[in-house]
């Protein structure tokens, strides 16, 4: 298989579009045969991104590299950046308000899922100028 780059925008605010890209990528991992497993994994990692950029980042870009034994999401937003990094990778932190979490969203699981889910995650992030997320994801 030859190295495939896709790209997405994401809106920010539009929990209607929410799961779009990861939905797309998910498409495409099938139709490339990769395992059900690797799959999976890298939907969780798309949508948790695009849900967090939504929620707290007004949008960003997710940049996707496909290659035989990797998959590497990149996931960037100019938001507000995350103040402790280490904190909100724990399991239930979150700084999504309360209208968020009316919506169902925003319960802190985000970032441990795509942990959880993906081979290496690095979290790239400065207050006032955003955040990008590398993700990498290794069939198994």
């Amino acid at each position: 298989m030859s190295k495939l780059d896709f790209n997405y925008d994401i809106d920010g605010d539009d929990f209607a579009s929410a799961g779009e890209a990861s939905s797309d990528v998910k498409r495409i991992l099938k139709k490339l045969n990769f395992d059900s497993e690797t799959v999976r994994r890298a939907a969780i990692c798309m949508y948790e991104g695009e849900i967090n950029m939504i929620i707290h980042a007004n949008g960003g870009t997710a940049d996707i590299c496909i290659e035989e034994g990797s998959i590497k999401i990149v996931l960037k937003d100019t938001g507000p950046g995350i103040e402790d990094i280490e904190k909100a990778m724990q399991d239930g932190y979150s700084t999504a308000t309360q209208e968020i979490r009316e919506l169902g969203f925003g319960a802190g699981m985000g970032l441990p899922n795509i942990k959880k889910n993906s081979d290496k995650l690095e979290v790239s992030s400065e207050v006032g100028v955003g955040t990008t997320l590398t993700i990498l994801i290794e069939p198994k």
